[in-house]
């Protein structure tokens, strides 16, 4: 199977500013992690575009803030058809450029996708209040009105969903936006404006700048000094989400992060063993483990502990890894070699100190894709909190398991982390699923299911894995504030 796309206009080399296609002096070179091909050399863009960025989103925020919803809403179904017409190009630049699966990435067009659509028709419900007046001749309300320009920094694991979460929001509350996409994915973002501009959107209204790793402090700088970017939404590290949050102090700037995770997966006695492990080989392995919810740490009961393994390492023996040019590739290559080397760390820490290997463990060679960042999906026993992927996100197919006996163990094990995005949960006890449910520290809980993203509900965490909530009707407030209005005087005498 040959990824080559049916438009080879999606594929951009330059950024995006003010409606037009820019090329700066610098570029760096994008690669596909299956192969090392380079795909696209790209600007790396500095000081001087940054600024320029905030000049033209400035500008259109003035007028758009004064668009009505309805064609905000407008707008954006028409990229949303748009991304439709064209989500087997997208789907096969996610490939190229992040290394997924085929199916994977289709699968990611859609749900990117449904937060357009979602956001279209939120636009138009973004509702105040009438206060009850505390006495006659005045009236209380509040009105809803957007932050401003928005810087949005988005990461490389989801290249198209993350983009799409931030900008469509954006748009539809009536804000302009300043993006930059990760360094190692640019591409699909890329492909993603091309289509909002053919969709009708006016210049400045979105502006996206590539830049190459060593220069992306650059321009999140300029922006976070710049009083007119009145918003950052950023999905990535905590240390950068950390970095973000002190150089933002100064121009008080609101702010949505969405941080790193160490999620929880714990199965009891009771569980459905079978719908567990389905739950777990979807909820893991998924992006070959590279995604920021996916279960990090895996607690099994002990009266069930040696069956589960059992099952589970049956099912991770027949994934299929390869590149996404071949159709049965079930998981892809990991996004660079920096990553493999952490996965490789990782399981060797554990190991070192007493895990055993029960699936995998080692580097995974494909001949159909020789030098490519792949490794083995595997499976380690006897995993404890000391060892390092109990601590720091693995990200990659590594499924960590450890046993426990009862309710309060569980519940300890699962919170002994400064992180708190995703959990997940497994028991037949509805009385265990409630309280679990609610003493897990967690800005997200999953009970007998392992798919927890939806653009009708609100994602995010809590502790060191950020706020702000992405998604359903909370997530378009995060690019509103709130405005009162008292109107005094109403029952004076008029002549």
């Amino acid at each position: 199977m040959t990824l080559t796309l049916s438009r080879p206009d999606l594929l951009r080399h330059e950024s995006f500013l003010n409606n037009e296609w820019v090329r700066s002096g610098r570029t760096f070179a994008v690669t596909n992690p299956a192969t090392g091909e380079v795909l696209a050399d790209v600007p790396d863009c500095g000081e001087e575009e940054a600024r320029a960025a905030v000049d033209c989103a400035q500008r259109a925020y003035q007028a758009w803030r004064r668009v009505v919803a309805r064609d905000r809403a407008a707008l954006l179904r028409r990229w949303h058809q748009r991304i439709l017409d064209n989500q087997e190009d997208l789907a096969r630049l996610i490939s190229l450029e992040q290394g997924k699966p085929l199916a994977e990435s289709r699968g990611e067009v859609a749900y990117g996708a449904s937060y357009v659509e979602w956001f279209a028709e939120e636009a138009k419900r973004a509702y105040g209040d009438v206060i009850p007046q505390q006495h006659n001749g005045r009236r209380l309300l509040t009105v809803r009105e957007p932050v401003g320009v928005v810087a949005a920094i988005t990461p490389w694991n989801f290249p198209m969903a993350m983009i799409a979460r931030k900008i469509a929001p954006a748009i539809a509350a009536g804000c302009a936006v300043v993006a930059k996409p990760a360094e190692d994915t640019p591409l699909t973002s890329l492909a993603l404006v091309k289509l909002l501009q053919e969709a009708g959107a006016p210049a400045g209204l979105v502006n996206m700048l590539t830049t190459s790793r060593a220069r992306a402090s650059v321009l999140a700088d300029v922006w976070l000094a710049d009083s007119r970017v009145r918003k950052i939404s950023f999905t990535g590290s905590t240390a950068v989400g950390k970095h973000l949050a002190r150089e933002s102090a100064p121009t008080l700037k609101k702010l949505s992060l969405e941080l790193g995770g160490n999620a929880p997966f714990i199965v009891f006695d009771d569980a459905d063993l079978h719908a567990a492990v389905d739950g777990l080989m979807v909820a893991k392995f998924r992006n070959a483990g590279q995604t920021c919810i996916c279960p990090n740490r895996v607690y099994v009961q002990r009266g069930i502990h040696d069956a589960f393994v059992a099952a589970l390492s049956e099912r991770v023996r027949q994934l299929k890894v390869g590149p996404a040019s071949n159709a049965a590739s079930q998981i892809g290559p990991l996004i660079n070699l920096r990553a493999l080397e952490k996965v490789q760390e990782h399981v060797a820490d554990a190991v070192l100190q007493g895990a055993s290997i029960a699936v995998g463990g080692k580097v995974f060679e494909s001949q159909e894709a020789p030098g490519g960042h792949f490794y083995a999906p595997t499976v380690l026993t006897g995993v404890t909190a000391a060892m390092r992927m109990s601590c720091e996100e693995t990200f990659g197919p590594v499924v960590p398991v450890t046993a426990f006996d009862g309710e309060q163990e569980a519940v300890a094990l699962a919170n002994d982390t400064p992180y708190g995005l995703a959990a997940y949960v497994y028991t037949r006890d509805i009385g265990r699923a409630w309280e679990l449910g609610e003493a897990i520290e967690a800005g997200m809980v999953a009970v007998n299911d392992g798919v927890l993203s939806t653009e009708i509900a609100p994602f995010g965490g809590i502790k060191e894995s950020g706020y702000g909530r992405e998604g359903s009707r909370y997530g378009l407030e995060e690019y509103m504030h709130i405005k009162y209005l008292c109107h005094g005087n109403l029952d004076r005498p008029r002549g």
